[in-house]
């Protein structure tokens, strides 16, 4: 079984890089269970357009990240928000991705979560994927969002600290059945 990680954000300092890598971290000790964290800024593109579109086809970032997600058995994505919606580098990302082919997710079985620094725990983007991610081939197993990321994970052991959220974490997880 593969299970493919990564955080929807192009920051270096990710907490939601960290918030993926540890909820797959969490799978890599079953048997059989292979785990691969991609980096989203190894996709990075032009800004979509449908007249870039025109002139550059689809590019192979976007034809790569397509097939790392078919070699997927299950799939984590940890969403960062921005003002309420999704990072500029995934949107762009997700954009080209779904012009190959609009069920980009390809059925895979997925656990979505998402953390902020603030209470919120970036809820609103959550929200929207969750909610989208079906039209797009995506079986949504789970939810998690991490409110107040600093409060409830330890950096340097980089783990979840509050019981309540490592519970409703492994719950998810064990939805993937990987």
């Amino acid at each position: 079984m593969k299970l493919l990680a990564f955080a929807a954000s192009s920051s270096s300092k990710s907490i939601n890089k960290q918030l993926a890598t540890y909820a797959a971290s969490q799978v890599k000790h079953r048997d059989g269970v292979e785990v691969e964290i991609l980096d989203i800024n190894d996709y990075e593109m032009p800004l979509f357009s449908q007249d870039k579109e025109e002139v550059l086809g689809q590019p192979q970032q976007a034809l790569d990240f397509f097939a790392k997600l078919g070699q997927a058995d299950a799939i984590i994505i940890s969403f960062a928000e921005h003002n309420g919606s999704y990072s500029a580098a995934y949107k762009n990302l997700f954009d080209w991705t779904s012009r190959i082919d609009q069920k980009l997710f390809q059925n895979k079985p997925m656990v979505l979560l998402a953390t902020s620094p603030g209470p919120g725990g970036a809820g609103s983007v959550l929200a929207a994927a969750t909610g989208s991610a079906p039209y797009f081939a995506g079986d949504v197993k789970a939810s998690v969002s991490v409110p107040s990321f600093y409060d409830n994970f330890d950096s340097e052991k980089q783990a979840l600290t509050n019981p309540e959220l490592v519970d409703k974490l492994q719950s998810a997880l064990s939805l993937l059945n990987v």
